[in-house]
């Protein structure tokens, strides 16, 4: 068994400068923990594989595609591969989002 708390869980470097953590990393799937502080937000980037994306705490604007929306706690936004995609933090507290990657990618994640 292995438990990880994500607020605990070691930070990763990224190219969107924004709180990161690995939380779970198979050859199968793979699990982010997304923290943006009020005002932060991700670059566009193309993810090569499937991603959904579960919002924990906050609220946010999500842009997949063509489309942006506001979300918040406990909603599951589905993101195609090869899609670009982001996030924003308009709001004044911190918003967190579970990001899973399935199946788990074989390439690099491209910044647009």
């Amino acid at each position: 068994m292995r438990i990880t708390n994500a607020l605990q869980a070691e930070a990763i470097d990224n190219p969107h400068g924004v709180a990161v953590s690995k939380l779970y990393d198979t050859e199968h799937a793979q699990a982010m923990h997304i923290t943006l502080e009020p005002g932060e937000h991700l670059k566009r980037h193309i993810t090569p594989v499937d991603v959904f994306f579960f919002v924990l705490e906050g609220t946010g604007i999500v842009e997949i595609g063509e489309e942006k929306e506001e979300v918040g706690p406990d909603t599951l936004v589905d993101s195609p591969a090869s899609i670009p995609h982001c996030w924003y933090n308009e709001s004044n507290a911190p918003l967190r989002v579970l990001v899973i990657k399935v199946p788990r990618p074989t390439e690099s994640t491209r910044l647009l």
